[in-house]
């Protein structure tokens, strides 16, 4: 009877774990959907951004050439009417920036025929204008001011101006039609992105009330039969061993993960990268015969094989090596954050006016260079955490802010902190490159980064600060605008106790 309800029991929990592993799997393809969603909707709304920017530089170049066709005209008039010299200066001039200008909107609206012969017409306009302008210059300049006068009263400058006005505004409203065009666009992919998320949540929340009626359907079964087993106590050794022996296969899973992780993902690695280095070894003797070949009997060397020796065989290498070396550094960082997950945490007093000092000195070389100051608002408060997690928050960040600060003015980072009953506020401020709003949460994430990426790293810096901060019962988050420098706020408790010490798996809370 006790074999046969073990042999139930196990059937149950098998098609339970079938069902849940079914619903999971369905949850996360929700999940991947909405992803997909939403990495679509942003790379629709960048192209959208970048289309609505297209359209204002476009409507700017027609403001800036119909303001300098107006202003010429007026400096002209000026001149004929007082014969000043400054006005005639000032026409040649603004005359003289009118084919670049014109430029400017043919290289914005070179995908578009319609405003190209917009644009044709308005050279047109504009040649015939500077001719008939020049005419009327051209006596006032000898003398002859009742001539001059006489060819402004007659020419047709007016109209053609009006006509001028006209053709601008038909090229600022096919930029905002366009424009229009484009909001429609946009607004269409939004609803289907929200359209989507919608069907996901949906989706999730019934796989969540399932799963939830499985499971307490199950925990019933399970209460009933842990009643059944009270009547069974003489099994009662036989299941301990069982479930000591399924906690040490599980324990043994998860050593050859780390195993796996640590050695079995780097074999491979350390392999490629050997044969990577067997083949430039390869390639270097295969150039050095395609180069005895061209000496002695270039008839035979023909130009694949003379491509191929030369630049696509290096070139293939190269990227191997790049991707390996890439791969090596982010198992590293994997394993770095592995090990400080499971570093037990030891809170002891700490002076940090000192330890942002001794941080600061570690710096000295990378600030002189860049010429940057970093200011410590003394005194800074004490705290009792973790000495190695805390100076890694603040290193990590005083070195992020020297690293991303905008070499057009001089580097300023400010370390301040403030006590709010039991808890501390640190501020670390810069001046430098910014951060833009839709990026401070992703910052944060690992393997994020933001802005041009041109320092190294490979994004793992904030992902750490922020998971210390949690293991220091802290939070981390940031305040900045692009080209207006960032402010990184840590709020720490003022003493860290075993009750506030998050779980050592290094997760959020």
């Amino acid at each position: 009877m006790a074999q046969r309800m073990v042999l139930g029991f196990g059937v149950t929990e098998g098609r339970m774990g079938r069902f849940l592993v079914a619903a999971m799997a369905l949850g996360f393809a929700a999940l991947i959907a909405a992803g997909i969603a939403a990495a679509w909707s942003t790379a629709r709304n960048e192209a959208h951004t970048r289309d609505v920017n297209h359209t204002y530089e476009v409507e700017l170049a027609i403001d800036r050439t119909r303001i300098a066709i107006e202003q010429s005209e007026t400096t002209r008039r000026g001149f004929l009417l007082t014969g000043d010299p400054i006005y005639l200066d000032t026409y040649r001039s603004t005359m003289a920036d009118l084919p670049t200008l014109i430029a400017r909107i043919a290289t914005l609206t070179r995908d578009n025929p319609l405003q190209q012969g917009n644009l044709a017409k308005l050279r047109a306009l504009t040649d015939d204008l500077a001719r008939q302008r020049e005419r009327t210059i051209a006596a006032a300049q000898r003398g002859d001011r009742a001539a001059a006068l006489a060819l402004f009263v007659s020419e047709t400058s007016a109209p053609r101006m009006r006509a001028v006005r006209t053709l601008a505004g038909a090229m600022a409203g096919e930029e905002q039609r366009l424009l229009a065009i484009r909001n429609a666009e946009q607004r269409a992919s939004v609803r289907v992105f929200y359209t989507t998320l919608a069907i996901a949540g949906l989706l999730l929340v019934l796989v969540a009330a399932v799963t939830l009626a499985t499971v307490l359907r199950y925990t019933r079964d399970l209460a009933t039969s842990r009643d059944r087993v009270r009547d069974f106590a003489d099994t009662l050794e036989a299941q301990v061993a069982e479930r000591t022996a399924d906690l040490t296969r599980a324990n043994d899973e998860i050593q050859r993960f780390a195993y796996i992780v640590s050695h079995d993902l780097r074999s491979p690695l350390v392999n490629v990268m050997g044969f990577t280095a067997e083949l430039e070894g390869a390639a270097a003797t295969l150039c050095a015969l395609i180069d005895r070949a061209e000496a002695h009997a270039p008839e035979i060397v023909t130009e694949d094989a003379r491509l191929a020796a030369r630049e696509d065989l290096p070139e293939a290498i190269g990227f191997i090596r790049s991707s390996t070396q890439k791969m090596d550094r982010l198992i590293n960082a994997i394993l770095k954050l592995s090990r400080e997950g499971r570093r037990v945490i030891a809170p002891e007093p700490l002076d940090l006016t000192a330890m942002i000092d001794g941080i600061t000195a570690s710096l000295t070389q990378q600030l002189a260079q860049r010429g940057a100051t970093v200011t410590v608002e003394r005194p800074l408060p004490t705290i009792v955490s973790d000495r190695l997690a805390t100076e890694q928050i603040f290193s990590n960040l005083i070195e992020n802010a020297v690293k991303y600060l905008d070499p057009a003015r001089v580097g300023q980072i400010v370390v301040r902190g403030k006590r709010d009953r039991a808890r501390v506020t640190f501020e670390i401020e810069d001046n430098g490159r910014g951060i833009a709003p839709n990026d401070h949460s992703r910052v944060f994430d690992l393997f994020r980064r933001s802005g041009n990426q041109d320092q190294p790293g490979e994004g793992i810096g904030l992902a750490h600060v922020r998971t210390l901060a949690y293991r220091l019962g802290g939070v981390i988050d940031v305040a900045s605008e692009l080209g207006q420098g960032a402010t990184f706020r840590l709020t720490l408790p003022v003493a860290l106790t075993d009750a506030t010490i998050v779980a050592t798996s290094g997760k959020a809370p």
